[in-house]
């Protein structure tokens, strides 16, 4: 049993414990340490290594607090979930490195920066590429960060305009079904687009942009026969592109753009057996090892929706991860038969 005294200020213990205490609890919950404000200070108990990692963590929140920020139950949850899961060392900065990675502000002066370290892997790869490939599932952060950082240059002046495109495939219902024309046919599939630029610029700005042709929001269908010079282009739900398009879409990349390609391999509304031009690029491009293209994956431990949608995505991966492994046996068997 070891003991462990803290002193910090009063009111960067207030934000430590968090609502009704909530913050210690998760702590003293996942760690299986006693934490409890005394004399002035808080005092810890419990294992020694266990009491170590609660001081890692609450040293990393007592430096959010210093700098003002505001102390989320997503900050807590990931770095005891790093600590727990993770085998590499997590860095002592953790936290208040992210904290520092301000991408841009929301049009309600929200900051937009990297919440896990897979998410600032992904910021960094963009800053440092002209083509990013990210492959991950829902609440990565993968689409919303690629359009902060786009607004952020196109704001900046280092690109003319930006161009946001996905595949409008059909999940189960016809388009044609659908009332109106062509284009109300196809926004549903292009909403996700639309609700991140208002978040993030403002419905006025972004429909002035939108006028002046700044912005662009289409279907993947339009982008056959354009070359696409000084622009920053995002497609989104690339898993469902097949081959063809997304070899199309590779090829429409033009001088002084970026470029910003985001989908999860394992949702893909293609028809059965058609590939998709994700795995496709993944294999070409990736082998190959070109320099400005990078490849990042996301996973679970990414998410940064509410916890629940990461332990359902987590449920997944380990189902999907269990089925292979019980397929490989019998792929081996077909193969030497």
């Amino acid at each position: 049993m070891s003991t462990v005294l803290l002193d910090y200020p009063v009111d960067v213990q207030r934000d430590i414990f968090g609502n009704h205490d909530g913050y210690v609890r998760r702590i003293e919950k996942e760690l299986g340490v006693q934490i409890i404000a005394r004399d002035g200070g808080i005092k810890l108990s419990g294992d020694e290594e266990n009491c170590r990692k609660a001081v890692r963590i609450l040293d990393q929140l007592a430096g959010l607090s210093r700098k003002g920020t505001v102390i989320e139950a997503q900050s807590v949850d990931y770095t005891l979930e790093m600590m727990q899961e993770r085998k590499e060392k997590v860095p002592d900065d953790m936290l208040l490195t992210m904290d520092a990675d301000v991408i841009c502000h929301t049009v309600s002066g929200r900051p937009v920066k990297p919440k896990t370290i897979g998410q600032q892997k992904y910021v960094e790869a963009i800053r440092k590429n002209l083509i990013v490939f990210a492959n991950g599932p829902a609440g990565t952060g993968k689409t919303f960060l690629a359009m902060a950082m786009a607004i952020t240059a196109f704001q900046n002046k280092e690109v003319e305009r930006i161009i946001l495109t996905r595949p409008a495939i059909e999940a189960g219902e016809k388009l044609g079904f659908l009332p109106g024309d062509l284009q109300s046919k196809v926004d549903p599939y292009l909403r996700p687009l639309y609700d991140a630029l208002y978040q993030i610029m403002g419905a006025e700005k972004f429909q002035q942009n939108m006028e002046k042709g700044l912005i662009e929001v289409a279907p993947l269908a339009y982008m056959r026969g354009r070359t696409l010079d000084n622009a920053y282009i995002i497609l989104d739900e690339a898993q469902n592109t097949t081959p063809e398009q997304m070899k199309m879409f590779l090829t429409r990349f033009g001088f002084g753009s970026h470029a910003v390609i985001t989908g999860d391999a394992t949702q893909k509304d293609l028809s059965p057996g058609a590939m998709s031009g994700l795995d496709v690029a993944t294999k070409v491009l990736n082998r190959k090892g070109i320099e400005g293209i990078k490849f990042i994956t996301l996973d679970s431990h990414d998410v940064v929706r509410h916890p629940l949608v990461q332990k359902i995505v987590k449920a997944y991966e380990d189902y999907e991860t269990s089925a292979a492994r019980r397929q490989a046996p019998d792929r081996r068997e077909r193969r030497f038969s």
